[in-house]
C-alpha cells in the first residue's frame, strides 16, 4: 500500500485549511457553513462554469447555496453555487482520509501547509484585478448625523422606523489566520448560521448570521422577527435582562411586517411564539418564531412567496419598507453589498434555509470591513444607537483580529 492510501486522522485546522487553498488556488466558487446548534459542517464546491444568477423560485432550483445582495429587488436575481461537489462532516468526530470524497485533495504525507491560505487568497484578488474600497468607515459624527435625520422622518410621519447602517474598517496582514477565524466563530456562535462564501470576480465573506429569514423542512415554513439589541453580562445574562419600551416595540413592528405579509397572501393558519430573548456571541436580542404546516393550508410554494414578500425585512431597512428603502438611498454613503441581503443551502437534504446576511464582514486585498445597523424609532438616542452598531462590529471584528482570545 503506497503512503498516499494509507488512512490519517485530520485535524479540524489541517481539513480547513486544505478546503481553502484548494479552492482559493482554483479561484472556485464555494460556500462552507453550520447551522444553528448543529455540529455538521457543510460544504457546497461549484466550477468555474458554474456560478450563475437565479430567480427567486427555490423549490425549481437545484440543490446549492444561495447569496443574494441587499439591493436588486427589482430583478430578484441571486447568485447561486450549484452543488456539483457537496460534502458534510461531524465535527466532533475524528476527520479520516478514507472517508473524504475525491474531490477534497488533503496532502497526507505533510500537514504543514505549503502555502499559507493568506496568501492563495490573496492571488484570487490579483488574479481578477479586484479594486478595493480605499474607505475606512464611517465616523461617529456621521452616524449620529444618519440617526438624527431618521429620527425627523419619523417625526415628519414618512415611516415608523428605519436602519440606518455603517461599515467599520480592519486591516489584514499574513498574520491573518482565516482558518482560526472560521474555527473561532464555530465555537463562539453555537446559535447562529456560521458561514463562508467565495464568488470569484464578485465577493468573499464570513459571518454568524442569527437571524433566519426563511425556512422549509418536510412539509413545514419557519421564519422569526428579531430586533431589539444589548450586550450580554452576568452570569445567566438571558434571566437577567431588562428591555426597554423603545425595543420592544421595535421588535413588534418586525412581528407585524411578517403578519402583514401573511395577510397579503391570506394565509391566516400559523402558530406565533414569542417574543422571547435569545443570545447570539456577546449580544442579547429580542425573537418571536413563526410557523406553516404547508401541507394543511395547500401552499407548497410559501418558502418562495415569503421570500420575495420579506427581503428586505424591516429589521433590516425599516417601516413602511419603500420609504425607509428610500431613506437608505439617499443618504447611506456607502454601498451594502451582501450586508443584510441574504444567503443560505438550498434544497439540500429536501431542506431550503436561507438566513439574513448579518454580523458579517468582507474580505479584499488587504482589509475586512465589517458592516452593522441600528433600528432607529422616535424613541433614539444617536449615541446609544451608534454603540449599538460599535458592539455589533466588534463581534465579527474581534475574531478577525484575535479569533484566540
Amino acid at each position: 500500500m503506497s503512503e498516499s492510501t494509507i488512512s490519517k486522522v485530520l485535524t479540524k485546522e489541517h481539513f480547513l485549511s486544505s478546503i481553502f487553498n484548494q479552492n482559493f488556488n482554483a479561484d472556485l466558487p464555494f460556500a462552507l457553513w453550520r447551522k444553528p446548534k448543529s455540529g455538521i459542517l457543510e460544504l457546497v464546491q461549484g466550477s468555474e462554469e458554474s456560478l450563475k444568477k437565479v430567480n427567486l423560485d427555490l423549490e425549481e432550483l437545484p440543490s446549492g447555496f444561495i447569496i443574494h445582495p441587499f439591493e436588486d429587488q427589482v430583478n430578484g436575481e441571486a447568485y447561486f453555487i450549484d452543488a456539483i461537489n457537496y460534502f458534510k462532516l461531524d465535527l466532533d468526530s475524528p476527520i479520516a482520509t478514507e472517508d473524504l470524497p475525491e474531490f477534497i485533495k488533503v496532502s497526507v504525507e505533510n500537514e504543514e501547509q505549503s502555502d499559507s491560505v493568506f496568501n492563495a487568497f490573496q492571488r484570487t484578488q490579483n488574479a481578477k484585478g479586484l479594486s478595493h474600497n480605499s474607505k475606512n468607515g464611517e465616523s461617529q459624527e456621521h452616524y449620529e448625523k444618519l440617526v438624527n435625520l431618521g429620527i425627523e422622518g419619523i417625526e415628519k410621519g414618512l415611516f415608523e422606523k428605519v436602519v440606518p447602517a455603517r461599515t467599520k474598517s480592519i486591516p489584514l496582514d499574513e498574520s491573518f489566520d482565516l482558518v482560526e477565524s472560521f474555527e473561532a466563530l464555530l465555537s463562539k456562535y453555537p446559535n447562529a448560521f456560521v458561514n463562508f462564501f467565495h464568488l470569484p470576480g464578485v465577493g468573499t465573506w464570513l459571518g454568524a448570521s442569527p437571524e433566519i429569514l426563511i425556512e422549509t423542512r418536510e412539509d413545514h415554513f419557519y421564519t422569526m422577527s428579531l430586533a431589539g439589541t444589548q450586550p450580554a453580562s452576568g452570569d445567566n445574562p438571558i434571566k437577567s435582562v431588562a428591555w426597554t419600551q423603545k425595543e420592544i416595540e421595535e421588535q413588534a413592528l418586525v412581528s407585524r411586517y411578517i403578519v402583514d405579509c401573511f395577510k397579503k397572501i391570506r394565509l391566516r393558519e400559523y402558530e406565533e411564539h414569542g417574543p422571547k430573548t435569545v443570545q447570539a456571541g456577546s449580544l442579547l436580542h429580542l425573537r418571536s418564531d413563526f410557523k406553516v404546516d404547508m401541507k394543511a393550508t395547500n401552499f407548497p410554494q410559501l418558502g418562495s412567496v415569503m421570500l420575495k414578500l420579506l427581503h428586505p425585512t424591516s429589521a433590516v431597512s425599516g417601516m413602511p419598507r419603500q420609504a425607509a428603502l428610500n431613506y437608505i438611498a439617499e443618504n447611506e454613503k456607502f454601498d451594502r453589498s451582501f450586508f443584510a441581503g441574504f444567503l443560505g443551502p438550498v434544497n439540500i437534504g429536501n431542506e431550503t434555509s436561507i438566513y439574513v446576511n448579518l454580523r458579517t464582514a468582507s474580505l479584499s486585498g488587504s482589509k475586512a470591513t465589517v458592516y452593522a445597523g441600528a433600528g432607529i424609532t422616535e424613541d433614539s438616542d444617536p449615541r446609544k444607537e451608534w454603540e449599538e452598531t460599535e458592539l455589533k462590529c466588534e463581534n465579527i471584528g474581534k475574531i478577525l483580529k484575535n479569533p484566540k482570545a
